[in-house]
């Protein structure tokens, strides 16, 4: 049945591929990569233009997935999807978020996957849609760039095109992580130094406080001691 309504897409062409993408990033189980290569190989001087419909349309699904997932949680997922995917993809989620987003736009695990469970487990909307149009972009702009340069020949490449992609956005994704960890750092600190700025500040008030207290308290007792006298 999903072969027939892949094939059945596979007519309509670009729109075909805007659709599966749109729905590749809510609940379709087959990823769009597959219908993108289909129709390139068809026609490799529409490569790029395939590989921008696709791209958009992903972005255009990603918060009705993102929806879903925050609606239904994670068991929509396991009714359609593979129990496997599921638990890689959560373990990359609670180590980090916008890794497992880019890493997860370039490895087999269908993307429909991190938008739902982004919703989930409540991952801001903004952050999934940045990311995603990062790593998305990468895969589908490098599947159009392959065709377009080398036509029906890159039909033997594609296969490979995930591991190359992720392996070649190591580098990147390990720089991501350590300066977005200096400034996670950063913040952290200047928020500590806030506080403790706040608190001298509050002590510094007080003292002057206390200060007009002192003789006001002595005026008071040296006021008391005539009349202490004359009792006596």
């Amino acid at each position: 049945m999903l072969q027939q309504l892949l094939d059945f897409l596979e007519n309509f062409g670009a729109w075909g591929l805007f659709i599966h993408a749109f729905i590749d990033a809510v609940i379709f189980p087959i990823p769009a990569f597959f219908l993108q290569v289909s129709l390139s190989a068809f026609n490799p001087s529409n490569a790029l233009w395939l590989a921008t419909v696709g791209y958009i349309g992903c972005l255009l699904g990603t918060p009705f997935g993102y929806w879903i997932g925050k609606a239904l949680g994670h068991s929509l997922l396991y009714k359609f999807l593979k129990k496997e995917w599921i638990d890689k993809a959560t373990a990359m989620f609670q180590k980090s978020g916008e890794t497992a987003i880019l890493i997860g736009s370039f490895t087999p695990i269908p993307f429909k996957v991190f938008t739902i469970l982004s919703g989930c487990l409540n991952f801001p909307l903004w952050r999934l849609i940045a990311y995603a149009a990062i790593g998305r972009a990468i895969k589908f702009y490098a599947v159009g760039t392959l065709f377009y340069l080398y036509g029906r020949a890159a039909s033997s490449m594609v296969n490979d095109v995930s591991l190359y992609i992720f392996l070649g956005a190591i580098p990147f994704i390990l720089l991501f992580i350590y300066v977005r960890k200096r400034i996670r750092d950063k913040n952290k600190q200047a928020a500590q130094e806030a506080v403790i700025a706040e608190s001298n500040l509050s002590a510094e008030q007080m003292l002057p406080e206390a200060e007009q207290t002192r003789p006001a308290a002595a005026s008071e007792r040296d006021a008391l001691r005539p009349s202490m006298k004359l009792d006596k």
